[in-house]
């Protein structure tokens, strides 16, 4: 697992440390150069992208993909296991 993020360093850094995650952060992406290459909506005026996630197998083929241009219709943790729990038991 790993995540992205237009934040600095020092702010991703501090995120991971909050939530304790245990993946890598990525960090310093830009918005549009996010945007162009996963699809990811690009609020131009507000220059954001809203949320993206997807599910990739190990050899890097996407099972799983949601975008969103608003809070609602994201990945939330629970649908991320289950997907993955379901795929894994069809191999």
């Amino acid at each position: 697992m790993l995540a992205a993020s237009v934040d600095s360093e020092e702010n991703a850094r501090k995120t991971a440390g909050e939530l304790q995650l245990s993946y890598m952060i990525g960090y310093g992406l830009t918005a549009e150069d996010v945007s162009a290459t996963t699809g990811a909506y690009y609020d131009a005026e507000k220059k954001y992208v809203h949320a993206t996630g997807f599910i990739l197998k190990p050899d890097g083929v996407t099972v799983g993909a949601v975008y969103s241009t608003g809070p609602i219709g994201r990945y939330t943790a629970k649908d991320a296991f289950d997907l993955v729990t379901a795929l894994s038991k069809k191999t």
